[in-house]
């Protein structure tokens, strides 16, 4: 085979057919139609001899030929990728894009609300699309291109994925300015009697972190309302005399509508990440995105 006949659009074509395994989502990744993408894999499959992929009831099936080329073709596409965004300079104010990003509705209103206020004079050309996280299918979902960026805790975080740790999360308890029973300061007898909300992302549970430590303490409380998600949350405890144990940054700003006190024993917090996938690592839009979040969470006054 002529090396020479082998162009770097066939090499990246080949490169994303085997990461999709999909005619219609590869051509939706490389921006061109499907004819001009089957012209690019027949003359793929003449030049290497191959048929490549072959098609089945799921997408297509790569060829023992392909699976040995999948590999080192695209640690050789993303060493191209980075030679070049390490030599051209980059201008946020100059890109026009749009970029997915999964997160909980609680990182939606505590991490990407302050980012899009810092992005919209920055970067004015860039669209944010917010979508609620979904980490069983987060890395099927990032290899389709279908999201760039995520955030979730680290354990919940596919393995595959490229990961960053942004900060480690406090929960506090929320109350009601005017509650009857709790006036600046929550003991454990009065946390254990009141009715609780908490919130369970995947619906219907009644039991959190703060269950297990009442438990090592003999002690339970009574759960009575579950949530699908924290921003409801708030506005729930500050029109009930039900209180809350929340992530602090879903507490915050929020001093004069509701209490926010510490929790009268010790409930674990988490950890928060950043996670994407290898396609996206050298870009430099998404290089310069990922290390704007990061600042802005170690800085909050980069906020404009």
């Amino acid at each position: 085979m002529d090396i020479k006949q082998l162009d770097l659009n066939l090499l990246v074509t080949l490169d994303t057919l085997l990461a999709e395994r999909n005619v219609t989502r590869a051509a939706q990744r490389l921006n061109i139609s499907q004819p001009a993408l089957s012209a690019r894999l027949t003359r793929l499959r003449d030049l290497l001899n191959d048929p490549l992929l072959l098609p089945s009831q799921r997408g297509m099936i790569p060829t023992e030929r392909a699976l040995e080329l999948q590999a080192p073709l695209h640690d050789a596409i993303e060493a191209v990728r980075r030679v070049i965004a390490e030599t051209s300079p980059f201008n946020p104010a100059e890109i026009r894009a749009t970029i997915t990003i999964a997160a909980s509705d609680y990182v939606q209103y505590s991490v990407l609300l302050p980012l899009l206020h810092a992005m919209h004079d920055e970067a004015p050309g860039i669209r944010l699309s917010w979508r609620t996280i979904d980490t069983a299918h987060l890395e099927d979902e990032m290899v389709r291109g279908d999201i760039h960026l995520a955030m979730t805790t680290p354990e919940t975080a596919p393995k595959a994925l490229h990961m960053r740790h942004l900060y480690h999360e406090d929960y506090v308890a929320i109350a009601r300015p005017n509650h009857p029973a709790i006036h600046g300061k929550l003991d454990l007898a009065t946390f254990c009697t009141l009715d609780h909300v908490m919130v369970s992302p995947e619906g219907g549970g009644f039991e959190g972190p703060a269950d297990a430590a009442l438990k090592g303490l003999g002690r339970t409380r009574r759960v009575y309302l579950s949530a699908p998600g924290f921003l409801v949350v708030p506005d729930i405890i500050a029109q009930s005399d039900m209180i809350a144990l929340v992530p602090k940054r879903v507490a915050q700003n929020r001093e004069g509508r509701l209490q926010i006190l510490p929790p009268p024993l010790p409930v674990p917090g988490f950890d928060m990440a950043l996670v994407w996938h290898d396609r996206t690592t050298t870009h430099p839009m998404h290089r310069w995105l990922r290390e704007r979040i990061y600042q802005l969470l170690r800085d909050p006054t980069q906020n404009p």
